[in-house]
């Protein structure tokens, strides 16, 4: 009774009622473009490119929005379903700049992507030419640039920033041709409610929220680095964009503990890693003097130092205080080691950052 069966594209698809066709597709293996759908988000159907053809519906419905019936014939990539993406691809390049060359987003970007995929053509974007472009850079922010000549409208910052980070720092301004993205009374970022956290840049699909780097690199150029952030025991997941040897961004990973979301710490707090003061190796005092030493040259001083201690002492001589940038796993070790190998409850936490 929870499940829906309906056919997709010819291929028979079973999923849990109550989900989308976009969800059903993606279950199914099935690429569906799209622009404003982010999971986790409430569906919005901005930017209708998501369109499918579904049998005895009137007119094509908008997969990300429309759940998934029983004995659904769906279509995906149709005649009428791709003129009808190539006519709004085209729509958005009318209002959009033509710099791919030169923009930061190019090689991630699901505006090129999709516009490669179904041949948008110079030809193809003069029909609706007329209709104007949105100007204006708000680069107020700390750590982002706002550039709303990129902007396609799609609504996903606004939808992350109120829903996912619950700050609502942002919203849609004016209609029609006129329509912007904006904090409350067209007041600049710096001036808004914004925390910085950086989630609108990472879940933009165009280059119209963009990270300032200290860095520049294209898409092509990284690596990606999966790990977990160092600044405090949640665990949040993410991705250290790794050039020439160097970190130069930072991703969100959905993981179980940030599903895809990051601070404003996780997000640009990163340059700490390549600063010239960083330790990177353990230091023994020889002499007086502190000398570089391998991990496990360091890890037997320590144990062979709280051995003596606790040896000539007593447990009780010994202490530990543990980091709230640890995650919370290992700070649950470290008070393991302090009690079940030491033998002492002389153990705290530092509590903040």
């Amino acid at each position: 009774m929870n499940m829906v069966n309906l056919k997709i594209d010819g291929v028979e698809v079973q999923v849990q009622k109550g989900m989308t066709i976009l969800e059903a597709a993606n279950q199914a293996g099935i690429n569906i473009p799209n622009l404003c759908y982010c999971e986790g988000l409430k569906p919005d159907g901005a930017c209708r490119i998501c369109v499918v053809e579904v049998e005895k519906a009137n007119g094509l419905v908008c997969s990300c929005s429309t759940a998934a019936g029983e004995g659904m014939v769906v279509y995906t990539e149709s005649p009428r379903i791709v003129e009808a993406r190539r006519t709004i691809l085209s729509l958005i390049w009318a209002n959009h700049p033509y710099n791919c060359l030169t923009c930061e987003k190019a090689g991630n970007c699901k505006l090129q992507d999709y516009s490669y995929r179904y041949g948008i053509t110079d030809e193809d974007i003069e029909v609706y030419a007329d209709t104007g472009k949105r100007q204006g850079l708000d680069d107020s922010g700390k750590f982002y640039v706002y550039d709303r000549s990129k902007c396609i409208l799609c609504g996903k910052c606004v939808r992350v920033c109120a829903e996912a980070s619950v700050v609502s720092a942002i919203g849609r301004s004016d209609r029609g041709s006129k329509t912007r993205i904006t904090p409350p009374f067209g007041r600049p970022l710096e001036d808004s409610e914004c925390v910085s956290c950086g989630n609108c840049v990472s879940y933009c699909p165009t280059g119209a929220l963009s990270a300032k780097k200290p860095v520049k690199y294209r898409e092509w150029e990284v690596k990606r680095v999966d790990t977990t952030c160092t600044y405090c025991g949640v665990g949040c997941q993410l991705q250290l964009l790794v050039k020439d040897n160097r970190v130069v961004g930072v991703e969100p990973v959905n993981g179980p503990a940030n599903e895809g979301l990051l601070c404003v710490k996780g997000k640009f707090g990163y340059n700490f890693i390549n600063h010239p003061d960083r330790l990177k190796t353990p230091l023994i005092k020889k002499d007086g003097k502190f000398e570089e030493a391998s991990w496990a040259e360091a890890l037997e001083l320590v144990a062979e130092k709280l051995s003596e201690t606790r040896d000539k002492y007593g447990p009780d001589a010994v202490a530990g205080l543990s980091s709230a940038r640890c995650t919370n796993e290992e700070n649950y070790l470290f008070q393991k080691l302090m009690r079940g190998a030491v033998g002492t409850n002389n153990v705290d936490h530092c509590a903040r950052l």
